[in-house]
């Protein structure tokens, strides 16, 4: 039987009690618990190590992985007490946000196949074969929309999706991009493009006009990114759709001042807050491209839904 004394030393850390909140709903290995908690390896190991010792958690190995689970034969009185001590932390909320996109990772096979075809595809000549062949392909197939690009820049995006939209309202808060967008625009006899002044928080965009909102590496501009979020989720129509392109979290700390990032990119699990907060459905997210050159910036994707009714 577990020393009782041994176990209330471990559930008097924070850390420690997540640790086995989240073990009590799924084996982890430690790679899953890093990335839940934002914990290093070795802090990480050390409080499993403890948590072993205390006979709280077991381990098994599986393939090159080892899972950690909470012992079977932990008494029910320690676990509701440590239940009830996860109710005192705030990350725990968050730490089941980010076990929902581990385990849809885990279950996600098919995603895992098609990662490592996109990084095969292009690497090798095949005449006729290339990324821009493929994306005017899919924008012919995208159905007559209204569609917001928000956070426009000079429209390069917006431009494209005009060959196939319905209508193109392209947003920035620059006044010279809305200017050089909407004369490149012009030049190019694209009609059904409207530029407009306007800041993400705040779009100058009619409530539920709008059947596909975009923030195609935009959304780090934003001061609040969780109001532009918002924004977009009300300008969107009923069944409409939000798509963000967007960099995954890094360290670069030069992007402040290079690119006037506010944010230094985000998790898949702060985009998925960002979205299931404003209210949308159907929350889906992906790392879709990793640069191969230092500093190795990846680019996630979210994509959530307004509902109907």
């Amino acid at each position: 039987m577990p020393s009782i004394l041994k176990s209330f030393r471990v559930l008097s850390d924070p850390s420690r009690v997540r640790i086995l909140r989240l073990l009590e709903q799924e084996e982890l290995s430690v790679a899953e618990l890093q990335e839940v908690l934002g914990m290093g390896q070795s802090t990480l190991s050390t409080h499993l190590a403890q948590m072993r010792q205390s006979e709280l958690v077991e381990d098994r190995r599986t393939g090159k992985n080892v899972l950690y689970r909470i012992k079977p034969q932990t008494q029910p009185a320690l676990l509701q007490l440590y239940r009830e001590a996860a109710e005192e932390i705030p990350e725990c909320g968050e730490d089941a946000s980010a076990l929902e996109l581990i385990l849809e990772k885990r279950r996600d096979r098919v995603r895992a196949y098609f990662d490592e075809l996109a990084g095969k595809f292009g690497k090798h000549y095949v005449p006729g074969r290339s990324w821009k062949g493929l994306a005017e392909a899919l924008l012919k197939l995208m159905p007559p929309m209204v569609v917001a690009d928000l956070g426009a820049g000079e429209g390069t995006f917006s431009q494209l999706l005009a060959q196939r939209a319905k209508k193109v309202i392209a947003v920035d808060n620059s006044a010279r991009m809305v200017d050089y967008g909407s004369s490149l625009a012009k030049s190019h006899g694209l009609t059904n493009i409207e530029y407009r002044i306007g800041d993400m928080e705040q779009l100058p965009i009619k409530d539920a006009t709008v059947d596909v909102a975009f923030f195609s590496q935009a959304l780090h501009h934003a001061q609040h990114p969780q109001r532009a979020v918002r924004e977009a989720y009300r300008i969107l129509k009923p069944g409409g759709r939000i798509a963000i392109l967007d960099l995954a979290k890094h360290h670069i700390e030069e992007a402040r001042e290079l690119y006037a990032d506010e944010w230094l990119g985000f998790s898949e699990v702060e985009l998925r807050g960002f979205l299931t907060k404003a209210g949308f459905s159907g929350v889906e997210t992906a790392v879709v491209h990793k640069e191969e050159q230092a500093p190795y910036f990846e680019t996630l994707l979210a994509v959530g839904d307004k509902g109907r009714a």
